[in-house]
């Protein structure tokens, strides 16, 4: 059952077109993932669902009723039955950890508030912390508070703006797997909106790509990182490139040399495009694999990390960052195997039809 229905969205600021006729849908018990810029739109779509703000043109359902469109009421925030989590965290300062889940609560339910405040900071890792304060809470521990207080009401949609941007690495990995976990356990649906792209692609049972007001593309997360429709969304999700390249007689022509596309050209229109390649589809090179496609490629330098040896080198232009066993010095050359099955290729035009007004 769908439970927020966006149909074909506008909102502009002044002379910006924040949305431009945005379309998206969340299922009841679905975590949908938005990825973008800043300046995206995906903060104003977010405040448009939670009625901060109002459409110009479209319209938000919620459970089939509508809850903004132009000539209608706008359904009021605090009737939404909507939870909210900040990257800010927007915790009251002067009140308890308790007090902070409780408030709401006790607004919209009344009796039994505290102990389903108090279960709630049991489930998110906070029994015994009833009493602090958030001056005395780390960074992650606050969000887990923010977190809380959004859960405790059993929303029936969260919402979360960037809620992990402000921790750092091992904290959002810990918070992402909690915030799934939890929606999930309690069968709720959430539309998170985030600008990074590990984060989405393990929280989210669907990712979508915002760019310039418009979803470019909305799909299971190995899909999407399989299959990106166009460029921005390839760039968007890390893929290296683009290389100028064509597509004749069932051949692929790139700056480094031609190879056969096989039975891949027959679903390809001959000309122009623009390749990308995700890391997957490059090695170092070994000649007696018939199917590799060498490219000479010049070595910028090695980054060691503590998961390994990160290589940053240049293929015809673009800069490539590649996991390596060892380091390599920069300034040598090396032969790189490129695997043409895991080609992405776009025409060149699909760029413009993307960011045209």
């Amino acid at each position: 059952m769908t439970l927020l229905q966006i149909d074909a969205v506008h909102k502009r600021y002044g002379e910006h077109n924040a949305l431009r006729g945005l379309t998206l849908d969340v299922a009841q018990g679905e975590i949908v993932c938005l990825l973008g810029a800043s300046g995206s739109g995906k903060t104003t779509l977010l405040r448009l669902v939670a009625g901060l703000e109002r459409v110009d043109s479209g319209s938000i359902k919620l459970g089939g009723a509508v809850v903004d469109a132009p000539g209608k009421p706008s359904l009021p925030p605090e009737k939404r039955h909507l939870g909210m989590v900040f990257q800010d965290y927007a915790l009251w300062p002067n009140l308890t950890v308790l007090e902070n889940v409780t408030l709401p609560l006790r607004v919209r339910e009344g009796r039994g508030a505290d102990g389903k405040a108090r279960r709630m900071l049991e489930r998110v890792g906070l029994g015994g912390y009833e009493e602090r304060r958030p001056h005395e809470l780390s960074g992650g521990q606050q969000q887990r508070v923010a977190l809380a207080r959004a859960l405790a009401v059993h929303p029936r949609l969260l919402l979360c703006d960037e809620p992990l941007s402000s921790l750092d690495a091992g904290l959002r990995e810990e918070l992402r797997e909690l915030i799934g976990s939890v929606v999930r356990e309690h069968g709720l649906s959430a539309l998170t909106i985030t600008h990074d792209r590990r984060e989405a692609l393990a929280l989210a049972d669907r990712v979508g790509v915002i760019q310039g007001g418009r979803l470019l593309q909305l799909d299971a997360p190995r899909e999407l990182w399989r299959h990106p429709n166009c460029e921005a969304v390839a760039q968007f999700t890390d893929a290296f490139g683009p290389w100028p390249v064509e597509l004749k007689s069932g051949r692929l022509h790139a700056p480094w040399g031609a190879c056969e596309l096989g039975s891949r050209a027959e679903n390809l229109s001959s000309g122009k495009a623009h390749l990308y390649l995700r890391a997957p589809a490059l090695r170092r090179y070994d000649p007696a694999r018939q199917a590799d496609w060498p490219a000479r490629a010049r070595v910028l330098g090695s980054i060691v990390t503590g998961d390994g040896v990160e290589l940053r080198c240049d293929l015809h232009g673009v800069t490539l960052s590649l996991p390596v066993d060892e380091p390599l010095p920069a300034g040598i050359e090396l032969t790189l195997a490129v695997d043409p099955a895991q080609s992405l290729l776009y025409p060149p035009e699909t760029r413009e039809e993307i960011n045209s007004p």
